[in-house]
């Protein structure tokens, strides 16, 4: 990973630094994973070995590598990690369904952001 790390505005009109995406490459992935999420990495290889490791069919590789994209890049923002983390709680203790609804929506669209990060981003 030779890229620059973003710069992105947080809250309050700080500014935060956050790790480049790796390239678009499961070993990629998990070395930065490593580097940047140190929380994730028993995930990552109890799913890959699960779902990757004795397979002789590769189809499972884009799914495998879209999920676990989407994970780092949210697991490298720690403000985008506490946003999601609060509009799912909010949406479980929320009474009125369409105000549940609405949160939710918040939730799932910050999580397609976050997928189509590219890489260097």
């Amino acid at each position: 990973m030779t890229a620059q790390p973003v710069r992105f505005d947080g809250p309050g009109d700080d500014r935060r630094r956050l790790p480049p995406m790796p390239e678009r490459t499961p070993q990629a992935l998990r070395l930065a994973i490593q580097d940047h999420a140190p929380h994730l990495p028993p995930d990552f290889e109890a799913h890959w070995r699960r779902a990757i490791g004795d397979t002789f069919n590769l189809t499972s590789v884009p799914v495998f590598l879209h999920l676990w994209w989407t994970q780092y890049a949210i697991a490298r923002d720690r403000v985008l990690e506490a946003r999601l983390a609060d509009l799912q709680a909010r949406a479980a203790k929320e009474d009125d369904p369409r105000e549940s609804s609405r949160l939710l929506a918040g939730y799932s669209r910050l999580r397609v952001i976050a997928a189509s990060v590219e890489p260097g981003e």
